[in-house]
């Protein structure tokens, strides 16, 4: 079935421009993911893709994904929606998300994907699609509604679980993979308006005619052009060279001292303690549990060694208050 729209058409297949800008975008997520396995897997001496520049790169991967979806979503229906082939693709998506829930809770079950980037793919595309051939006022007040809503609804009542989808809670779910509705839908619908702000450029120009000739042009857009099989391989195959790599080689030595110092001070702190002492102590005291044989075990502490652990703890914080010697 076919829907018209006044719109200027635009050519049918494949666009490589578009293919090459998604196989950009997964090499960067696939790099991403490198970094995350490697703190992962205790490799590095921290995980750097969980700190605030890790953070700031997903979202920005994550947020190039969602653009492109919201440009290929007027791209592909800018003549009319192809309801047959709309559907399998979100079937494809909606697939391989709940795929990626299934896998994850077993592997991950304390931390599994309920709502990641091929969720919210899936459910921005049947959402987005409306948008194509609305007014581009709207769609852009729309996504400056949907980009600001976190900041200005948050609410208890949307805290609970069921709806931690939506993005609007005050609370932060602790998942893996977490692209809420709000506010990734807006990136979505920006999109869909740069799209349509290019008019019949967008859809028919030297952009969208544009073809893959060279060697590695034709490679980047064949990857876009299967990047959902792509991002559904990759993550197990980086997972299992790097559990072969770390099993040669074994943790790195300083894997998680960073975040056990920061995690020591925080605490220290909110109950009580002074800022440079917290601080002093949180060093110390990872020296000592390295010297006693208790860092990273692999396994919780026996009551001894909790005690052992909590002693020392307790020394370096009377050393770092100068009313005792360091442990």
């Amino acid at each position: 079935m076919l829907v018209s729209s006044p719109t200027a058409a635009a050519p049918r297949g494949r666009i490589d421009a578009l293919d090459v800008a998604r196989s950009v975008a997964l090499a960067a997520m696939a790099s991403y993911h490198t970094l995350w396995d490697l703190g992962f897997l205790r490799l590095t001496p921290e995980n750097f893709a969980l700190t605030p520049p890790g953070r700031l790169a997903a979202h920005v991967i994550a947020g190039s994904f969602l653009l492109l979806v919201g440009i290929g979503l007027v791209l592909a229906n800018g003549r009319g929606v192809r309801f047959g082939r709309f559907v399998a693709r979100i079937a494809r998506i909606g697939g391989a998300a709940a795929l990626i829930t299934v896998a994850t809770y077993f592997a991950f079950p304390d931390s599994y994907i309920f709502f990641g980037i091929l969720h919210c793919i899936a459910l921005s595309s049947l959402l987005g699609l409306p948008f194509v051939f609305a007014p581009v006022w709207l769609t852009a007040l729309t996504a400056m509604a949907v980009l600001l809503a976190p900041s200005l609804i948050a609410h208890p009542l949307l805290d609970a679980p069921e709806l931690f989808f939506l993005g609007l809670g005050r609370l932060r779910p602790d998942t893996n993979d977490w692209v809420p509705l709000f506010p990734w839908f807006g990136i979505v619908l920006a999109g869909i308006a740069l799209a349509r702000l290019g008019g019949p450029a967008a859809l028919t120009g030297r952009l969208a005619r544009w073809r893959a000739h060279s060697g590695p042009a034709r490679a980047a857009a064949l990857a876009g052009r299967h990047s959902l099989a792509i991002y559904l391989i990759h993550q197990p195959v980086l997972l299992a060279v790097l559990y072969g790599v770390v099993s040669l080689t074994g943790p790195h030595p300083r894997a998680g001292a960073a975040s056990f110092r920061a995690t020591y001070a925080a605490n220290c702190v909110r109950t009580g303690g002074g800022a440079e002492s917290c601080r002093v102590a949180a060093r110390c005291t990872e020296r000592a549990l390295r010297r006693e044989g208790l860092w990273g075990l692999g396994a919780p502490y026996t009551a001894e060694q909790r005690a052992q652990a909590q002693g020392l703890s307790q020394a370096c914080y009377e050393a770092a208050e100068g009313t005792a010697p360091a442990p």
